[in-house]
């Protein structure tokens, strides 16, 4: 039998490690001489000494809190019944005296949050401010290019604040963006007025509508897809104004707007002929959907369910007014089927919540065990050892409870 400070292996080659609670087996190794039974255990002690002298150092670069609790909980775990040899104490200790440590860093990533926050808001409420500051100043007398592009750098600002920084309370966000709106209306509206009052409404409306129908000629080229465009250039159009050029640039506008239309309901006749065809293969695809019957045999319900999908893709699209009876419908078996899946999934899985208690329960065991012992010892320093160890369990199962929850 071989001996060491916080070990032993006996002649079966089992080996136990020795604790100040007494000794416990934590495993055998045959065919191999008692030396190195002992030394395949004490590596894995120092992997798991590796493991919290670099939770240590991590906490002492106060790394990410978060992740620093959450290693710190399993380590705790592991240590309970390590199968390991070596001070499993000491390193237990090591572990629980890092509990105050985090718990700062938890507090005081939490107070850093908070900060960002403030810092998001205060740069936001700038922002505003600006807009507000130029809204408010006497716009008949402004640099409307000039003022234009401030404007347009305080809306980058504050996308960019809203895209890269925190997230900010809605309601508080809300309530800046509403008046950062107030007063860049205000200032579009003052714009607008001052062009109109210096006479150059007529001018920009004979510019606007030379756009506009430069813009639908070239829409006209690209066919039936340009229909959407095309209608915003006709809303454009009416809210451009009159020009003593109206008719004849009216003519061409319209020109282009017939040609778009013509190839768009060929287009259209097209589509409703394919859509017709993929409407009626699925309809008769569902037909033979309702043969799926995943609580009566799951595996052939997904079989023909996989077969009918397969089939519906090669189908085609069918038309809008069409989704209802046709893909919600598929949908829903999808979603029967999946539902099923998960059920049956669920039912046949009994380890599921033997391995949400089991750290539970361990410390539970081992606070339980030390109770007992503590109630039996008399050596005062046996007392102080197990009323230490009691208490280390019993901080890390409210730390592990708070976890789960």
């Amino acid at each position: 039998m071989t001996t060491t400070e916080f070990g032993r292996v006996d002649a079966e080659n089992n080996v136990y490690v020795i604790e100040p609670n007494g000794e416990r087996k934590v495993g055998q190794v045959p065919n191999v001489s008692a030396e190195e039974a002992l030394a395949y255990f004490t590596k894995k002690f120092e992997s798991l000494e590796g493991s919290v002298r670099l939770l240590e150092q991590r906490v002492a670069k106060k790394a990410d809190a978060d992740s620093i609790s959450k290693t710190a909980a399993k380590l705790t775990v592991d240590l309970i019944d390590a199968t390991a040899v070596g001070n499993l104490q000491s390193l237990r200790e090591r572990v629980l005296s890092l509990a105050p440590k985090i718990q700062d860093l938890l507090n005081t990533k939490k107070e850093e949050n908070k900060e960002e926050i403030a810092a998001a808001m205060a740069a936001r409420e700038e922002i505003v401010a600006k807009v507000e500051a130029l809204a408010s100043g006497d716009l008949s007398k402004v640099m409307w290019k000039q003022v234009s592009a401030t404007l347009t750098e305080l809306f980058e600002a504050w996308q960019t604040a809203q895209k890269n920084g925190p997230r900010v309370p809605k309601g508080e966000a809300d309530a800046l963006w509403k008046r950062f709106q107030n007063s860049r209306n205000k200032l579009e509206n003052a714009k607008r007025a001052y062009f109109a009052e210096a006479g150059n409404k007529a001018k920009l409306a004979k510019a606007s509508k030379e756009s506009i129908v430069k813009k639908a000629e070239e829409l006209a080229d690209k066919g039936a897809d340009s229909v959407v465009e095309y209608r915003k250039l006709l809303d454009e159009w009416k809210s451009a104004g009159r020009t003593k050029n109206d008719d004849a640039l009216w003519s061409r506008f319209k020109a282009a707007g017939d040609t778009i239309y013509a190839a768009k309901g060929e287009q259209v006749a097209a589509i409703s002929a394919t859509q017709a065809d993929a409407l009626a293969a699925k309809l008769l695809l569902l037909e033979e959907a309702k043969a799926i019957k995943p609580e009566a045999d799951l595996a052939k319900a997904k079989q023909l369910l996989l077969s009918i999908q397969d089939r519906w893709e090669k189908a085609g699209r069918v038309s809008r007014n069409d989704m209802a009876k046709t893909e919600d419908k598929l949908r829903a078996i999808e979603t029967s089927v999946k539902n099923a899946e998960r059920d049956h999934w669920k039912a046949s899985d009994p380890a599921t919540k033997a391995r949400k208690d089991d750290v539970t329960l361990k410390l539970e065991e081992a606070i339980a065990k030390l109770e007992a012992e503590l109630a039996a010892a008399t050596d005062k320093k046996k007392i102080v050892e197990l009323t230490d160890a009691l208490s280390a369990r019993k901080a890390w199962l409210e730390v592990v409870s708070a976890a789960a929850k």
